[in-house]
């Protein structure tokens, strides 16, 4: 009876989320009640807390307990390295990503996604536009490649205006040593 009961919360949550807050809080509070280290429904709790809140310290709590409690489940680790990428945690989103990357059915074409967005917060544009790339190769929808396509083009922009700042700065440069 209780795992029919969290079951029939766990769902109401996940209905209810992002359109009703009130109500999907309200459920997953009830089914963290009945099973308080269910990875489903941490994670769920933990995208409450970026998304909706900004509240990344607690998030990041929500998805670590969602590991702990089974590090197998691969719907835990795209929310979660978004998480610790809004949060500048760059080093562990990296190490999150490397193990990840390699466990069965999680979903590569978001982990590639983000191995592309925390490559270009760190500046680091080719390699953002390779992991894109890889987004864009394992992506399964036409709404979702369209949009890894747009981020190629926006990153490639970038890293032509990187390239254009240096020829400026190399430029600059040379003219200062021959006047000396």
């Amino acid at each position: 009876m209780e795992r029919t009961n969290f079951n029939m919360y766990l769902f109401k949550a996940l209905d209810a989320y992002p359109y009703d807050l009130e109500e999907a809080i309200e459920a997953l509070n009830y089914a963290l009640s009945y099973d308080d280290k269910n990875a489903k429904a941490l994670c769920l709790m933990g995208k409450v807390y970026a998304e909706q809140l900004g509240e990344y310290e607690a998030a990041k709590e929500c998805y670590a307990q969602a590991m702990a409690s089974n590090m197998e489940v691969p719907y835990i680790y795209p929310d979660y390295v978004r998480t610790l990428i809004m949060n500048e945690d760059y080093k562990e989103a990296q190490k999150l990503l490397d193990f990840a990357i390699d466990l069965k059915a999680v979903d590569k074409a978001a982990l590639y996604f983000y191995q592309g967005l925390l490559n270009e917060v760190q500046s680091e544009y080719k390699e953002a536009i390779n992991a894109y790339k890889q987004a864009k190769k394992h992506g399964l929808n036409n709404e979702f490649i369209r949009r890894i396509e747009e981020e190629i083009g926006r990153v490639k922009g970038k890293l032509g205006k990187k390239k254009s700042k240096n020829k400026k700065k190399r430029k600059e440069d040379t003219s200062k040593n021959r006047s000396k």
